[in-house]
């Protein structure tokens, strides 16, 4: 708890010199979330929440959104090759060998998670997010089943963006390719957007060859005043190369290894094992201000997936179509903020279904062999959800609750019907304004999360029907202090989540994965997010400003009454949680309009299976990022941009097979690697 104790003290006596500051202190910008459906000051906000601006993506790579996103204290991404991403919030990776489960994400007001609990983030370019708002634990009361948390992406441009072209150009090590070119023009109150991208990498490792094509419209019509009809939709074509998990051995031996063959089965090479995954998806939204009081809001999406997966021991394909509809009523008592009673009310309901033909061959080398089992799927989930917020002087109240309905359906020697009881999600928060810059926040809510379709039916091709949804209460206490002028912050959560019936993978002897429910876990943990101007920006002087942020996760995650195979393992940590990460970081900005950015992050040891006899080693990492805009016109903005990711070069994995058959359980990080880039607006 050295790291924890010493964080929190630097902090809040840096936070709280900066509260004594006279008003001569140059006003920065206030942050705003935009998640709970009406734009509000992060301060105010009851629950624990993370922005993660655009300002905030330029400092990191650019590549991937996993630099920035591993930024957000309680989050978690993970990527073991180009493409093959992870994404877990407070502890939610359990569930997930691949992929994204138990986190509900949206792009703007249409979920990318479709109605099987599946969500493809590594379709996305990160050119095309602005903005990325993090919910995090159990907050699903407005948007539907999960107890991990909700991740809102902001894909279309500021409605007052008048004209501009950019074009971003980056390259890196191993083969590193990004490029992108975005074009947005706005005529009265019709604004269009465009944006085309395209990545590529050869990867660190054999058999991680990376390849994605992604084109994106967004458009927005104010056809009249108050009334706006937004489109937004994206083509995704995505291929990547899955080089498979290591022995600890063979990573030693030669971490740039893939899987090799063993007796029984072929290597990662020769099967070509990869994902291939061609997306459209689509939504439109219709914002209705009928008077300053009452909005209404209406969307309709769909989506079209096909899938291919060369794996090991079988070649499955997917082909999935998703629909659904949203919308919801949003009455506020006064907008002008004149009386001393204020309050929202909030109430809609959102229905998706996703329809899955599932086949799986044999896989001879790369291409498929004989059919071995075919499904067809349909997933339903669809809620009601309202919500009540009221300010009174200092004190807020907010109350919510969703009524949770989730079913699938299979054809397996004939039509079966599952449907899951009904599930209540509330969620009741206080805040109270100890001072314009101190704010107290203390939150109760339930979680639920029922299985993923991936999960029901597993790569052993068997419809698990006894798999139950996971669920449970969290208890969090939190506070945020801000400096005069916004020159300090600190944000910390204290909480509490206690499950029942965690979803667990298992693996049969010849390697394919099942899933089982825990008995349920413990999870405590602290979350501090802390930003300090150390010198404030400013027009003269060899140093302009110096910002500097730390944010730290404890994570005391334990296993509850879990007993599988005659094995016990209450009482053990959660596989795949790290206890504490420490991320620290320097900004320095320099005169002529350049910069440089340090990151340096400490993860601790991280438990690879459920009866934590296997550990992944702590590791540090430190990057530095360096741009400069350069001075040729005063209408065209050319920024130069480079860096080096793991300064260090150490030695270690962003993503472990956890549970792995035959101990593989490591898929090596790359070492020290270098990237550089131009940005071009005109």
């Amino acid at each position: 708890m050295r790291i924890l104790s010493g964080a929190a003290i630097l902090i809040t006596l840096s936070a709280s010199r900066l509260l004594a500051q006279q008003d001569t202190l140059q006003q920065l910008p206030e942050v705003i979330v935009k998640s709970y459906f009406s734009k509000s000051p992060l301060q105010r906000i009851p629950t624990a929440v993370s922005i993660v601006s655009a300002a905030d993506m330029q400092l990191q790579q650019g590549a991937s959104l996993l630099g920035a996103l591993n930024t957000v204290p309680g989050l978690r991404m993970e990527e073991r090759s180009p493409g093959s991403y992870r994404l877990s919030i407070r502890g939610s990776l359990l569930r997930s060998p691949f992929g994204i489960r138990n986190i509900k994400i949206y792009i703007d007001d249409i979920p990318l998670t479709d109605a099987g609990g599946n969500a493809y983030l590594n379709l996305i370019d990160p050119d095309a997010v602005s903005q990325a708002e993090i919910l995090k634990g159990p907050d699903g009361s407005l948007f539907g089943a999960n107890s991990g948390g909700v991740v809102r992406l902001e894909l279309s441009p500021p409605p007052n963006d008048t004209h501009h072209l950019q074009v971003n150009v980056q390259g890196g090590s191993y083969g590193l390719f990004h490029g992108s070119i975005a074009w947005q023009q706005k005529w009265n109150n019709y604004q269009l957007q465009v944006l085309q991208g395209y990545q590529q990498s050869d990867g660190y490792r054999q058999n991680t060859a990376l390849k994605r094509s992604y084109t994106q419209t967004t458009q927005r019509w104010e056809y009249k005043p108050g009334y706006v009809l937004k489109l937004l939709a994206f083509y995704s074509d995505l291929s990547y190369r899955t080089p498979g998990g290591l022995t600890l051995a063979q990573s030693e031996a030669n971490p740039q290894s893939a899987r090799p063959a063993t007796n029984t089965l072929p290597g990662a090479v020769t099967q070509q094992a990869g994902i291939y995954n061609r997306t459209f998806q689509g939504g439109l939204t219709h914002e209705a201000q009928f008077n300053p009081r009452l909005q209404q809001v209406l969307s309709v999406f769909g989506a079209n997936t096909h899938f291919e997966n060369p794996f090991l021991t079988n070649y499955e394909v997917r082909d999935e179509n998703t629909a659904g509809i949203r919308t919801y009523l949003q009455w506020i008592n006064n907008p002008d903020h004149h009386t001393a009673l204020q309050w929202k009310w909030l109430g809609g309901l959102e229905w998706q279904q996703t329809g899955s033909d599932i086949v799986n061959y044999g896989n001879r080398q790369g291409k498929r062999d004989t059919v071995q089992a075919a499904d067809k799927l349909m997933a339903a989930q669809y809620f009601f959800f309202t919500r009540f917020q009221a300010t009174v002087n200092n004190f807020l109240v907010e109350a919510a609750i969703s009524l949770n309905y989730y079913g699938y359906s299979y054809n397996t020697n004939g039509h079966t019907k599952v449907n899951l009881s009904p599930q209540l999600m509330p969620r009741v928060s206080f805040s109270y304004l100890f001072s314009p810059y101190i704010t107290g926040r203390i939150t109760v809510s339930r979680g639920y999360s029922p299985p993923a379709t991936a999960e029901i039916r597993a790569a052993d091709h068997v419809i698990n029907t006894s798999l139950q949804p996971e669920t449970g209460w969290n208890y969090e206490t939190g506070v945020r202090i801000y400096a005069r002028r916004g020159s300090a912050m600190l944000d910390a959560a204290l909480f509490h989540y206690r499950m029942q019936n965690a979803i667990v993978r298992k693996l049969h002897d010849d390697g394919t994965e099942y899933f089982v429910n825990a008995g349920g876990t413990r999870q405590t943990g602290l979350e501090l997010q802390g930003m300090l101007w150390l010198l404030l920006p400013r027009q003269q002087g060899a140093i302009r400003g110096i910002k500097w942020q730390e944010n730290y996760t404890y994570s005391n995650f334990k296993f509850n009454n879990y007993i599988s195979a005659g094995k016990n393992y209450s009482g053990n940590k959660l596989t795949g949680v790290p206890q504490h990460v420490l991320v620290s970081s320097l900004g320095l900005q320099f005169p002529a309009q350049t910069s440089l950015y340090v990151q340096h992050t400490f993860t601790s040891s991280i438990p690879l299976n459920d009866d934590n006899s296997v550990y992944a080693g702590s590791y540090h990492l430190l990057q530095a990022k360096a741009r400069w805009q350069l001075p040729l016109h005063k209408r065209y903005n050319v920024t130069l941009q480079g860096g080096v990711d793991n300064l260090l070069n150490v030695k270690y994995a962003l993503g472990n097979d956890l549970n792995a058959a035959g101990n593989r359980f490591y898929n090596p990080s790359p070492g020290r690697n270098y990237f550089g880039g131009i940005i071009l607006t005109l």
